[in-house]
This record gives C-alpha cells, sequence and structure tokens, in this order.
C-alpha cells in the first residue's frame, strides 16, 4: 500500500464533513465546466461560484484561487483512476506498465479534449500533478529492488508523461493500444533491475 503521505485525493475527501463534500463536487464540476466551454485562463472565482450556486466567500472557505482548484481537481481524478485500475496496490510488471500508460495517456487527452484547444498554461499547471502520482506508484513497485527507487522512480515519470503529451498531440493521433506497445520498451528500460532483484509483489 502506499503510505499514508501518498493516499489519492479520493481517500482524504471521504474523511470530510459531507457538506464538504457536496460544496467541493459542485465546484469542480462548475470549474470542468468553466473551462471547457471558456478555457482555463479566461475562467475567473466568480464564474465558477455562480456555475456552483455559492458565493466567492464560500470558494475562498475552500480554495484560495482557481489554480488551487485546478489541483485538487486534477488529483481526484486522478487518483480515482489510479483505485478504479488498482494500480496503487498491485506490483511491477509488464501489464501494471502497461495499464499506467494506457491511463497516462487516456487521462491526458481528456484534459487536452476539455480545452477544446491547445492551452500551453493548463499543460505546464497539469504535469507536475499527474508526474507526482505517476512517481509515487513507481516508488512503490520499485521499493524491493536494489536500485534507488526515486530516481529511477522521477526518470521515469517524466518519460511516461512525455511519450503520454507525444501521443496526444499527434495528427492524426495513433491507435492508442499499438502506440502503448510501441513505447513499453523505452518505459521498461528506465525501470529494468538485475535479474534475480525484481520487485516483489505488494502484500
Amino acid at each position: 500500500m502506499l503510505t499514508k503521505a501518498q493516499l489519492p485525493i479520493p481517500e482524504q475527501v471521504e474523511r470530510l464533513d459531507p457538506r464538504v463534500r457536496r460544496t467541493r463536487s459542485g465546484l469542480v464540476q462548475a470549474f470542468l465546466s468553466a473551462v471547457t466551454e471558456k478555457g482555463f485562463q479566461a475562467v475567473s472565482v466568480q464564474d465558477i461560484a455562480e456555475r456552483a450556486g455559492v458565493n466567492r466567500t464560500t470558494f475562498y472557505l475552500h480554495f484560495p484561487d482557481k489554480y488551487a482548484l485546478l489541483d485538487y481537481s486534477i488529483a481526484q481524478a486522478f487518483g480515482e483512476e489510479i483505485s478504479h485500475r488498482g494500480l496503487q496496490v498491485c506490483h511491477f510488471s509488464p501489464d501494471t506498465l502497461r495499464a499506467l500508460l494506457l491511463l497516462v495517456c487516456e487521462f491526458t487527452a481528456e484534459i487536452g479534449s476539455r480545452c477544446g484547444r491547445p492551452d500551453p498554461q493548463l499543460e505546464t499547471l497539469v504535469e507536475p500533478q499527474i508526474r507526482s502520482h505517476v512517481q509515487s506508484i513507481l516508488e512503490h513497485w520499485l521499493v524491493a529492488s536494489d536500485s534507488d527507487p526515486g530516481q529511477v522512480a522521477t526518470a521515469a515519470s517524466w518519460a511516461i508523461y512525455g511519450l503520454a503529451q507525444r501521443w496526444g498531440r499527434a495528427k492524426p493521433r495513433p491507435d492508442i493500444g499499438a502506440y502503448v506497445e510501441q513505447v513499453l520498451p523505452l518505459i521498461s528500460g528506465i525501470l529494468a533491475v538485475p535479474a534475480g532483484n525484481r520487485p516483489a509483489a505488494a502484500t
């Protein structure tokens, strides 16, 4: 299991008061709707609050600005996908790595489709959130290896995110399954450890 500090946002949200969860959920939905319609840069706190049916004061009780709400939204959505696919409790194998690559490709593409047009600022803000989750998963998978989990996971997380971005920007976009199979050896090479020292299965 991941450490307490690495718990996905959804597990942290479950501990919140139900009213707080409802308000935050409404703010997230309003935020996503506004971003889809107007683009991240044009969205204001007032836009989000109005769509969520709350006032600005209520918004600021939960988030200091729209950037914090973006971080929360991405961490929550990505964390839910990690949990749904069981990636936080499984061990390193070609199949789990393949599933992680698929997730990052699909997730980054979904973000891009919400914007409707390229948004370099949004991409810059989203990238650290996704890479952080990916790095945590990889460190968990590599904890029993003789390599430096932090160093290897950092390098691999950058590669995974970059390759996902490359796929998402391709025109025409190649078949995702074929693309993942094509790049899987690249990531496997970064994560490779000496024979006999493979990470043990998580318990």
